[in-house]
């Protein structure tokens, strides 16, 4: 069986050896990720994408990377990276140890990296998601606009799962060249507190709410339950929300939180049986039969990727004109961030 090619703007070298980064360990679950790929949501493929879009695009700016290149997402456990030709690289998102050659770096900066060394971490002790960005990009194939993972479908990213010990990513070529310690300045830093306030516009269905359920699960401390990935965040710990009594419509089941059926905004938020509400992420089915109660706004997603098991969380109800200003405050910081690091 002949050795697959490396995608094209991959580097090579000798005899046909690839070069690029070895996986020596894959971490608890390491994918290739850039901002998603938007757009097939009505085809039922979600966008997929950096769970903490901020991060990926600080990781990529410090490289000099384009902000849509393809980075590494780390979930909990960073890998252990062998490298195979020098590189520059740079790591954001969580608090952990970083090390290269055994020796400790920074976060928030672009460090050289050379042929034959590793690239190793501590655990995170703060944050759930680290992003590793290295100079080119990585240069898995594009698949309908991104390289991003998308596990449920089996596709994108590198063979469209999580990264193996063994596996050879393929490095892209660097567009510009990358200045070896570039610094973000600390008011650019990715912030990974224990607790996060979450603004949420209430949804389509929370008026279905019993009013006293409605008002505790704003009033309520919650908390994330071992079940979050990049599919959802499942939160514990508050009361339990009730539904206003109704006739179920044919088709809705008997669980009053069911409905017929209904499109799943990014963000939005169900609680099936009424117990634990959960916020649909990244990796999320585009549609099924939970009312959601509300949308945590676009600006406050990145905060959800960072948090980990047990953390806490609190909702805060918030109207469209307030979830407007957010995201241009959102993007206005984008902004302030490109002019410090391409200046």
């Amino acid at each position: 069986m002949s050795a697959a090619r490396p995608p094209e703007g991959a580097h090579t070298a000798g005899e046909g050896a690839p070069v690029g980064i070895e996986v020596i360990e894959p971490g608890l679950a390491t994918t290739v990720q850039d901002l998603g790929r938007p757009g097939y949501y009505h085809l039922g493929i979600p966008q997929s994408g950096a769970l903490d879009q901020y991060a990926l695009r600080l990781a990529n700016l410090l490289v000099a990377n384009d902000e849509t290149a393809a980075a590494l997402e780390c979930t909990l456990l960073a890998p252990r990276l062998q490298f195979r030709q020098d590189a520059i690289i740079a790591v954001t998102g969580a608090e952990l140890d970083v090390r290269i050659a055994g020796q400790p770096v920074a976060r928030h900066a672009a460090h050289l990296i050379e042929a034959g060394q590793q690239l190793s971490f501590g655990f995170m002790k703060s944050g759930a998601r680290a992003y590793i960005a290295v100079a080119g990009g990585i240069a898995v194939p594009v698949v309908l606009g991104s390289r991003s993972t998308y596990g449920l479908g089996a596709f994108g990213g590198f063979a469209g799962r999580k990264l193996q010990a063994g596996d050879i990513l393929p490095l892209g070529m660097a567009a510009r060249p990358a200045a070896i310690g570039r610094v973000a300045p600390p008011e650019f830093a990715v912030a990974t507190p224990k607790e996060q306030v979450l603004r949420v516009l209430p949804g389509l269905y929370f008026h279905r709410l019993h009013q006293d359920s409605a008002a505790s699960f704003f009033d309520d401390c919650w908390s994330v339950a071992p079940e979050a990935d990049r599919i959802g965040y499942r939160y514990r710990g508050g009361r339990a929300l009730a539904f206003e009594p109704r006739v179920q419509p044919f088709g809705a089941g008997s669980d009053p939180s069911n409905i017929v059926d209904a499109g799943y905004p990014y963000g939005s938020i169900q609680v099936p049986g009424g117990s634990e509400p959960i916020i649909l992420h990244r990796d999320a089915v585009s549609g099924g039969g939970y009312a959601m109660i509300g949308t945590v706004i676009s600006a406050d997603m990145d905060r959800i990727a960072q948090m980990q098991p047990h953390h806490k969380a609190r909702f805060i109800r918030v109207d469209m004109e307030q979830a407007l200003a957010a995201r241009a405050a959102y993007r206005e910081r984008l902004h302030r961030l490109r002019s410090a690091l391409t200046t």
